[in-house]
């Protein structure tokens, strides 16, 4: 596996288990766990963050002049990242709600 295909899956890896645990994070926001919910949010944003450096890390690269490598792969590993964050916003906005329903 060559460099960019490896920083693609760790953007893929971490992005997937953020959204993973936002979801779970609604879930338990369902069932009214609000405790849990702030566990998940937490630990997916962790996951959020990292997915994200290394992929600033390319912009980075990019700016200074490197050439970054375009394929399928990226292309998608960009994806989840973003998809992710739209996520990470709405899940948010979705626990508001459900904490204002238990109120």
């Amino acid at each position: 596996m060559d460099e960019m295909e490896s920083i693609c899956f760790q953007i893929i890896s971490n992005a997937g288990t953020a959204r993973s645990l936002l979801i779970e994070a609604l879930q338990e926001a369902r069932e009214g766990n609000f405790p849990e919910v702030e566990n998940k949010l937490n630990e997916a944003n962790e996951y959020f963050v990292q997915a994200h450096k290394v992929h600033a890390e390319l912009i980075q690269k990019e700016a200074q002049g490197e050439g970054v490598p375009f394929s399928l792969l990226f292309m998608h590993a960009e994806d989840q990242l973003m998809s992710t964050e739209t996520i990470k916003h709405m899940a948010k906005e979705m626990i508001h709600l459900y904490n204002k329903i238990e109120g």
